[in-house]
């Protein structure tokens, strides 16, 4: 696992959820059927096997692209710098509103009103995908670096008329199909945007790996096999390929490996990381695993706080929600160093450190 300085300091952040639901109300929504009895799962069977109590769910919300550039827009001024001051963009999402050509940085970018001649890195990552972009801003020469990361699952299983995506509901194609629900009902809707500013007195650390553990987990963990040439749309029998699948025992192994890996990294880096650091956000992925890995290693609750149970599974944002709460509430202030260590699909995991120099008015 490759370990790089990362000159730079958080500058500006934005973030924002949906309206926060009810695992049960989603449940009565989403109407999965049971696999051995005439009748749709209840809440209470749906929170057994997901282990959450709401999630963030507003699909009317996140099929709207403005949502993401309005984000863009507020991290820029948060950082008390204007459009035209970026000069390099990375975004992160694994729920793009238009898939091929890279069309959605383009649109963002220009809707936020960041100069055309900035390059856009387009990273189609999940839950791991924010350690990538911190190791791709760790490679830049770049002095202000617009981060983005938007998972908008929502809109995904909703149809037109506000109805559940059929091919969650019933799928007999599809690899993962026995627990296919299990995706959208865990993952959560969330957007958030970052300005990293060129800091090297500040510098932190940024570490990175697709390396897949000994023995090698052989799949990427979440699969959505459909949709590019391979199985192309158009065709009926590919239909039901477009759509999320977790490979539950990759998950759990790959989390929970990968996650000690990262931690025992970033102290061989840095033995002082856990008394010199505010926070230590960890990746979300579900109650169970978030708790069995800090009681591995012993992370207190006040360092590594947790937003799973509440508001699912928020991918690629979530971190920088917890982080942005954190600021709201005074939790966290400038000067303060964080650090971020995930894993996720493909599968990749790392962690980076993080000088806070953002300051919010109370």
């Amino acid at each position: 696992m490759s370990i790089r300085e990362l000159p730079f300091a958080l500058a500006g952040l934005a973030t924002r959820i949906g309206e926060v639901v009810s695992i049960e109300d989603w449940a009565r929504w989403a109407r999965i059927p049971h696999r051995k009895e005439p009748r749709a799962l209840d809440g209470a069977e749906v929170k057994r096997v997901l282990q959450i109590d709401g999630k963030s769910w507003q699909p009317e919300l996140f099929r709207d692209p403005a949502v993401v550039s309005a984000l863009m827009g507020a991290a820029i001024e948060r950082a008390g710098l204007e459009p035209g001051d970026i000069d390099a963009a990375i975004f992160v999402t694994c729920t793009p509103f238009e898939l091929m050509l890279d069309q959605d940085p383009f649109r963002l970018l220009r809707a936020a009103g960041v100069p055309d001649d900035v390059v856009p890195w387009m990273h189609m990552a999940g839950c791991g995908g924010l350690a990538r972009a911190a190791a791709t801003a760790a490679r830049l020469q770049a002095e202000n670096v617009l981060l983005v990361a938007y998972t908008a699952v929502s809109p995904l299983m909703t149809g037109p008329g506000g109805e559940p995506n059929p091919i969650y509901q019933h799928n007999e194609v599809h690899p993962d199909r026995a627990i296919l629900w299990a995706s959208p009902g865990l993952f959560s809707d969330a957007a958030a945007a970052a300005v990293l500013r060129r800091s090297p007195r500040e510098a932190g650390l940024s570490l990175y790996t697709r390396a897949r553990l000994d023995p090698p987990v052989e799949s990427p963990l979440v699969r959505f096999p459909g949709g590019g040439a391979l199985h192309p749309p158009g065709f009926a029998e590919h239909t039901p390929l477009a759509a999320f699948g977790l490979v539950s025992e990759d998950v759990r192994r790959f989390y929970t490996q990968g996650m000690i890996d990262n931690h025992h990294r970033l102290l061989e880096a840095r033995p002082d990381l856990l008394t010199s650091i505010k926070r230590l956000y960890t990746h979300q992925a579900g109650p169970a695993l978030v708790k069995a890995f800090a009681d591995q290693v012993q992370l207190p609750s006040e360092l590594a706080p947790s937003n799973v149970r509440r508001l699912g599974n928020l991918v690629s944002p979530c971190t920088l929600v917890m982080l942005d709460d954190d600021l709201n509430e005074g939790r966290v202030e400038a000067g303060d160093e964080i650090c971020v260590s995930v894993v996720g699909a493909g599968p990749e995991r790392g962690a980076f450190v993080l000088r806070v120099t953002e300051d919010r008015p109370r």
